[in-house]
């Protein structure tokens, strides 16, 4: 029986260096019936050129040329010409084991899913291994929708579009949110409801490559990723959504709202702690009024919520003593 194909989607801006290896790696695969999306974001370093020679190489590979919009614009883009019954995703400095979708299809099968999942790791400029960001399960496992969006709200799942297989039918239309970061949080969790359930396998088959200066990891101390602002926009979502539909989950989601905007604290310059940004005054005012819910937390630790309580004092003393301690 022909296996369906899988289209996988590889949104491209300026990273001649490492898209070689990246796409290699996906042409590599031992699942065969592939189709690979290669969608250049109006690349000026000579990608978009690199795209149209890879392309020669392998007539599963297409290109698409698009004016600079962002990663969410380049995903939506392809999602529309994707003709696989199975859609993956792979950021372009990254690279994928020869058996990764072969895995995730046969998850996808065994389990009676529509979307499976895979481990991934991380590797550094000096090709040193870093800590696992997600612990994989140590054998299959199979997670409802609502189990699978508490270990997102406890820091435990994987939000990543691009360590999963998914049915096509699911995504639904202008799927990722544009114009911001952390896009794949925000459009899991609307998926969720549709997915019912997912599995998760052990192998960590994915392979992230922290890059300097990718868009969430400056080299400037000065810079501020808006990837924090977004991560705490998703975290009032989810507050929203978990109230309305989810109320047992309401410790949780809690838990994440302080997490989220703790995490926006630590890394916000400390020259942008001013009395004009207004994102930061509410991210302040929202630790203040929620001190007392925060403190009552059980899902809070005592480390989480000391944190609170200095923050929502003298936030921007609590950042200088802080960089003094580092």
């Amino acid at each position: 029986m022909n296996k369906p194909l899988i289209t996988v989607i590889v949104p491209v801006y300026n990273i001649i260096e490492y898209l070689p290896r990246c796409v290699e790696s996906i042409c590599n695969q031992t699942y065969r019936n592939l189709e690979i999306l290669l969608v250049d974001d109006g690349s000026t370093d000579g990608t978009d050129k690199l795209c149209d020679e890879l392309a020669q190489k392998d007539d599963r590979i297409r290109v698409f040329h698009k004016e600079n919009g962002g990663s969410s614009t380049a995903r939506n883009l392809a999602l529309t010409y994707a003709k696989g019954e199975y859609v993956g995703f792979v950021d372009s400095d990254d690279f994928i084991a020869p058996d990764m979708y072969e895995k995730l299809y046969s998850g996808i099968v065994t389990y009676g899913v529509k979307v499976a999942q895979i481990g991934r790791d991380e590797i550094d400029q000096d090709g040193k291994m870093l800590p696992n960001i997600c612990e994989p399960p140590k054998e299959a496992t199979v997670i409802s929708s609502l189990e699978f969006l508490k270990e997102l709200l406890m820091h435990r799942g994987d939000c990543s579009f691009c360590t999963k297989l998914i049915d096509k039918s699911l995504f639904p239309k202008e799927a990722f949110p544009e114009g911001r970061l952390n896009e794949d949080f925000h459009l899991l969790v609307r998926m969720l409801p549709g997915i019912g359930k997912l599995v998760s396998l052990p192998e960590q088959t994915y392979h992230v490559f922290y890059r300097i200066g990718s868009n969430s990891r400056k080299a400037d101390k000065e810079s501020f990723s808006r990837v924090y602002a977004d991560c705490v926009d998703n975290a009032d979502m989810v507050e929203v959504l978990v109230a309305q539909s989810i109320p047992t989950l309401k410790s949780v989601a809690l838990r994440f709202a302080v997490f989220q905007r703790l995490e926006y604290l630590l890394h916000i310059p400390i020259s942008q702690m001013t009395r004009d940004n207004g994102m930061y005054r509410n991210v302040v005012a929202y630790m203040r009024k929620n001190w007392f819910r925060a403190m009552g937390n059980p899902e809070l630790t005592g480390k989480n919520k000391l944190y609170h309580t200095l923050f929502a004092i003298a936030p921007k003393s609590i950042r200088q003593l802080h960089a003094k301690m580092r």
